[in-house]
């Protein structure tokens, strides 16, 4: 688990190794218990904001996160005092080869950073009059489930579709992407591809837009999330992992069937002009069923318009068939739950979002009604045939 949010590069296809969740527990048993972290956030309480701090070994967002499940007496202490007692927590459940890679990772952005000259520079701050649809914003603001479901499709159950984004970004960010590849090009530096399946397109947090899709999670996918996904961690989104793709017949021209290493995926189309492409959906697993066969109610297919969103789960089994002509280029934010993650180590069960795990019990529960059944006749005395 990356949990100062910096990208890992990997999707996880169906057939591979499961991925790792962490490096442990948090080393808290040796604490007294009146300073334990609570087993349950304070959803009434209102964290504070460590954006403003740029030293940090870790995301911003996983301390606010991580502030809500603090001891009762700490609630109300100073940010500094909440930050050195979260810090600690955080640096025993970090690995120091983690941390490591993590440094590593901030020099290489940070190079970048120094050297790149951005093209747009209103691109960098979060600007949702320019950047989102009215009707977007409004169900934002509003914030409840009816407005967030008046502007959404839900053509198969777990997937949400929209219209998010003006031309004036696509067009925007599209031109920001081709000037950060041609800088690449001209000074012959290596990048880091989003994922191990894709090989062309470019990590966004990388060449500085980090913040500005950490306000697009937090302040936009996150409260969808709590309504729409709560049984992943939908509420407690804290990291991202943000890229665009390129597909067509000179760039990768399809994608491999695959889960997401997020726990809730927004996949917007920005352009330009293609044919093909569409996503297909096969239902949503655990790591215990991510090979199990897909029921024909989990098949839906979906094509991509530009500046419409899909939002699903990351383990909401997808791949993306052949762009045939023209280029197709996608932002994608993976966006993950720190919290959700440490947890789901100690959850066995998981038929509250895996289909299979669904299925599953619903058959254990047939069976233990069918033996009960059997078990009142035998004593009735009468035929069971």
């Amino acid at each position: 688990m990356s949990i100062d949010g910096s990208a890992e590069r990997r999707k996880q296809p169906p057939q591979t190794q499961r991925p790792s969740t962490g490096n442990g527990n948090c080393g808290i048993s040796s604490m007294s218990l009146a300073n334990r972290l609570r087993l349950n956030p304070n959803k009434e309480h209102k964290p504070d904001r460590y954006d403003d701090l740029h030293q940090l070994e870790f995301s911003p967002l996983l301390f606010s996160s991580l502030e809500r499940y603090l001891p009762p007496t700490m609630l109300n202490g100073s940010r500094d005092l909440k930050l050195q007692y979260m810090r600690d927590i955080l640096l025993r459940y970090s690995s120091e080869s983690e941390r490591t890679r993590v440094q590593r990772h901030r020099e290489y952005r940070q190079k970048i950073i120094s050297h790149y000259q951005p093209a747009h520079k209103e691109l960098y701050t979060m600007q949702a009059a320019q950047f989102f649809v009215p009707s977007f914003l409004k169900a934002i603001n509003e914030n409840t489930e009816d407005s967030f479901r008046s502007i959404m499709a839900e053509p198969a159950p777990g997937i949400y579709t929209f219209e998010m984004l003006q031309p004036y970004f696509c067009e925007l960010l599209l031109s920001e992407v081709e000037t950060f590849e041609r800088w690449v090009i001209e000074t012959n530096f290596r990048i880091m591809r989003p994922n191990t399946m894709n090989r062309y397109g470019c990590v966004l947090d990388d060449f500085g837009l980090e913040t500005m899709l950490d306000k697009l999670m937090e302040d936009f996918i996150r409260p969808m999330s709590r309504v729409f996904f709560p049984e992943v961690g939908g509420s407690t989104l804290d990291s991202h992992h943000g890229f665009v793709v390129e597909y067509g017949t000179d760039k990768d021209a399809e994608l491999g069937f695959h889960v997401d290493d997020s726990e809730v995926t927004l996949n917007v189309c920005l352009g330009k002009q293609f044919s093909g492409g569409e996503l297909f959906f096969r239902g949503i697993r655990c790591d215990k069923h991510v090979n199990s066969e897909t029921q024909s109610e989990e098949i839906f297919d979906y094509s991509h318009v530009p500046g419409h969103a899909v939002l699903h789960r990351g383990r909401h089994r997808h791949g993306a068939r052949a762009t045939t002509s023209g280029c197709r280029v996608n932002l994608l934010l993976w966006c993950r739950s720190s919290v959700f993650r440490e947890l789901k180590k100690y959850q066995k069960d998981s038929s509250n979002w895996c289909g299979e795990c669904q299925r599953e019990k619903k058959e254990r529960q047939r069976q233990s009604i069918a033996a009960t059944k059997l078990e009142l006749l035998k004593r009735d005395g009468k035929p069971t045939s």
